[in-house]
């Protein structure tokens, strides 16, 4: 299955307004920047794009995003000077999902190029541990620029396969805090790539949920009793988001807790073909394109079972 409206069909059951949804996944996304706090706030960039003239609207439901009219946000001056970063709305979710406290210790398992690990800096005041994973050179080193452009120094950059991350060398044993943005089919960016579905196939889907459910289980374990995993994709299909859960809520001692998400969403499915899910994912979410005018995404975040180890979640990373 290679065309659009083939991989789309797929999933009108799952949607409110079929006519709606295929509309707006065949529009072009809007361009959103994400101001970083670390280098100013949004009324100084604000102020910025109008002293240069750029056209712009801010985002209602997040003071920081701001959605551009007709220009590339890597043209603008706040861009140069590290004010801002290109961001789409939807990807903002899971670092606001995890809310992890300045000083402590932080995992993005699959970080580059580093829009959402930034972003997690920028709300840890730069302060604590935060380690960015990839597989890639050549990702991490699109991570490692954009740390340095935006003031990120907390960040320690690593090259790991998330399904068997080793802590050895870094003086702790666990993490407070852990996203896992897993690598997926990216349906859900159909909007942005207009080619993603061409090479799509049903074996991708179920060969890349293998890998999603080996380094969301890694999380849990990487993770101390108390703390919080958020699990998000950019794709509608079940089989990488409800599916995996529903694996990893058999395998691993964590739970799905609720979440307040600011934009219009629907709760996760219980039932896809002929497979049923664990009731707690309808404490996930699902972002659909013609709800918010996004990107599709998948996000559900997980408390660690145990008991918490209060003493480790307050301390501060090297006291």
């Amino acid at each position: 299955m290679n065309d659009d409206d083939g991989v789309l069909e797929r999933y009108l059951p799952l949607v409110d307004d079929e006519a709606a949804f295929r509309a707006a996944c065949d529009r072009p996304l809007p361009s959103v920047v994400r101001v970083n706090t670390l280098a100013a706030d949004a009324d100084r960039v604000a102020r910025a794009f109008d002293a240069e003239s750029t056209d712009y609207e801010r985002v209602d439901w997040h003071d920081g995003l701001f959605r551009m009219a007709d220009r590339s946000p890597g043209t603008t001056w706040p861009y140069a000077h590290g004010w801002v970063h290109g961001q789409e709305e939807v990807s903002c979710l899971p670092a606001m999902a995890l809310d992890p406290d300045p000083g402590t210790r932080v995992w993005d398992t699959c970080a580059a190029p580093g829009s959402k690990t930034t972003q997690l800096a920028a709300l840890m005041d730069d302060s604590g541990v935060l380690v960015g994973n990839d597989t890639s050179l050549g990702r991490l080193s699109a991570l490692r620029h954009n740390a340095e452009r935006l003031g990120a120094t907390n960040l320690v950059v690593d090259q790991q396969d998330a399904r068997n991350y080793s802590l050895n060398g870094f003086g702790f044993e666990t993490f407070d805090a852990t996203l896992v943005d897993a690598p997926c089919s990216c349906e859900g960016t159909i909007r942005k790539n207009p080619d993603a579905f061409d090479t799509w196939t049903l074996d991708h889907v179920h060969e890349v949920a293998g890998i999603q459910k080996g380094i969301l289980r890694r999380a849990v374990q990487a993770t101390r009793p108390g703390g919080t995993v958020v699990y998000s994709t950019c794709t509608f299909a079940p089989e990488e988001n409800e599916a995996v859960l529903d694996h990893v809520l058999r395998e691993e001692d964590c739970e799905v807790v609720d979440w307040d998400c600011p934009l219009e969403s629907v709760p996760g499915v219980i039932e896809w073909h002929d497979e049923t899910y664990d009731e707690q994912v309808t404490r996930a979410t699902r972002v659909y394109p013609h709800h918010n005018d996004t990107g599709g995404f998948f996000l559900a975040k997980l408390r660690v079972g145990g008991a918490p180890d209060d003493a480790a979640a307050d301390a501060e990373v090297g006291a």
